[in-house]
């Protein structure tokens, strides 16, 4: 080949080199400033070859491919973390070397080199085979390594969508749970601006008396909700600070803790929200339709509001409450509102009772109000028991008459019992009995058809 020839075709070569290896090693975007010195050295090495192809500067030839190849081995350099440039810089030593010396020794002493030229070919083409298998293991592990890249990516965004996502969801539940809340809050100041007109008729008497009880009940769960609350607050500044920190184990960790305090806010939110449709449902007009009710359930709820509304009149006041549920009683047709002011009727006459009779006997007596289910056969059996003043023998086939009383003028209206007399034999088909002996206490037994 002539020296324009060879000039030329160096020009070439090199030029294509260069361009290769900056697209495989992405130095635009891993080495910008140097990518730009590249482009420059680009220009000079056309220059250089160019120059070369004058017979007084074709030694520019050798010594710019001497400098071509330092360039690369360089750029390979600049990337010490980076696996392929690794590869690859192990891959262009060899022909770094060989192919500038072969020029070298072709300049320096021509004789030399044409009676050794087959040894200083067969270097070449071998460096060039080590450089094109190292090129194609190095281009393997690029493609794997952009494969991690991508996937790692993908997982980041994934964790990012799922942080925007876990972010709307608890800032909706906030807002959901600040709405429940201040309900919740206004449905307890209802409560207590309505109590003298429950009072009016004696279906909503007993619930008048209960408001202290229900404000009671409803309060334990509203402060639950508060405080889990506040505590959420805080977490999600901190979810805030570890997501733009970059930390997603945090995050995960932050987040399990809002979820379990998102839970324990339904849990207290559902209970609240349980007494208040309780008392709703006592407080409207039975719809006579028959549902599943669980007895146990209605039975300890309405225990507990009617002592909590005595002891709400008479903080003195103290009975023991005492609880036998038959476990796993299936769930039974009934008419919820109307069993539940028949059992708050009986809870109500039950601590009215025992609190008489601590008054009488203020030493030695302890008022104990008891409440058991039991299956028996096809029926459902209901007792609630006391052990308050008794009632005499010959007032016991009075009690369930209407107005009959034995309180106080202005304490009972004579209706209670007599109302939930009809709403177990005639609403429910079941049966309602008493049992009492006078001084010892009062049981009232309730059956319903399983």
């Amino acid at each position: 080949m002539d020296i324009v020839g060879s000039s030329f075709a160096s020009m070439g070569i090199a030029v294509a080199v260069l361009q290769t290896i900056r697209k495989f090693l992405q130095t635009a975007t891993r080495l910008p400033d140097w990518d730009s010195t590249l482009e420059k050295i680009k220009t000079v090495v056309l220059v250089v070859f160019a120059a070369s192809a004058l017979r007084p500067l074709h030694f520019l030839e050798t010594w710019g491919w001497i400098a071509f190849s330092l360039v690369l081995l360089y750029t390979t350099r600049l990337l010490p973390d980076y696996r392929p440039a690794r590869l690859l810089r192990w891959g262009l030593l060899p022909l770094s070397v060989v192919y500038p010396l072969s020029k070298l020794v072709k300049f320096l002493v021509p004789e030399f080199h044409k009676d050794n030229s087959d040894f200083f070919t067969s270097a070449v083409v071998s460096a060039s085979i080590w450089l094109f298998a190292l090129w194609r293991i190095a281009a393997s592990q690029k493609k794997s390594l952009e494969k991690e890249r991508l996937e790692r990516e993908q997982a980041e965004q994934e964790i990012r969508a799922e942080n925007a996502q876990l972010e709307g969801l608890v800032a909706a539940r906030t807002a959901e749970l600040t709405r429940q809340k201040e309900e919740l809050e206004l449905a307890l100041t209802d409560l207590k601006t309505t109590q003298t007109q429950l009072i009016q008729a004696e279906r909503l008497a007993s619930l008048g008396e209960l408001t202290a009880g229900i404000a009671h009940e409803i309060q334990n769960p509203l402060n639950f909700v508060n405080n889990f609350s506040e505590v959420s607050v805080e977490l999600l500044d901190e979810l805030e600070v570890e997501i733009l920190a970059g930390h997603p184990e945090e995050v995960r960790a932050i987040a399990d803790d809002l979820r379990q305090n998102l839970q324990k806010i339904a849990h207290h939110g559902q209970r609240a929200e349980g007494i208040v449709k309780g008392m709703l449902q006592h407080s409207r007009a039975s719809t006579g339709q028959k549902e599943p009710t669980d007895l146990n359930a209605l039975a300890d709820e309405y225990l507990r509001l009617s002592y909590h509304g005595l002891r709400a009149k008479d903080k003195a006041f103290n009975a023991t409450m005492q609880t036998s549920f038959a476990p796993a009683l299936s769930p039974v047709a009934a008419i919820p509102q109307d069993l539940g002011r028949v059992l708050l009727n009986l809870f109500n006459n039950a601590f009215y009772a025992v609190s008489e009779k601590k008054k009488i006997h203020p030493t030695g007596y302890q008022p104990t109000v008891s409440v058991r289910t039991k299956r028996l056969g096809k029926e459902v059996e209901i007792r609630v028991k006391d052990n308050g003043l008794g009632i005499p023998e010959h007032l016991k086939q009075k009690i369930f008459q209407p107005f009959f009383t034995t309180k106080p003028s202005g304490q009972g209206t004579g209706l209670g019992l007599s109302i939930s007399y009809d709403i177990i034999t005639k609403g429910h088909g079941g049966s309602f009995s008493v049992e009492s002996q006078e001084g010892e206490g009062t049981e009232f037994v309730v059956r319903l058809p399983a």
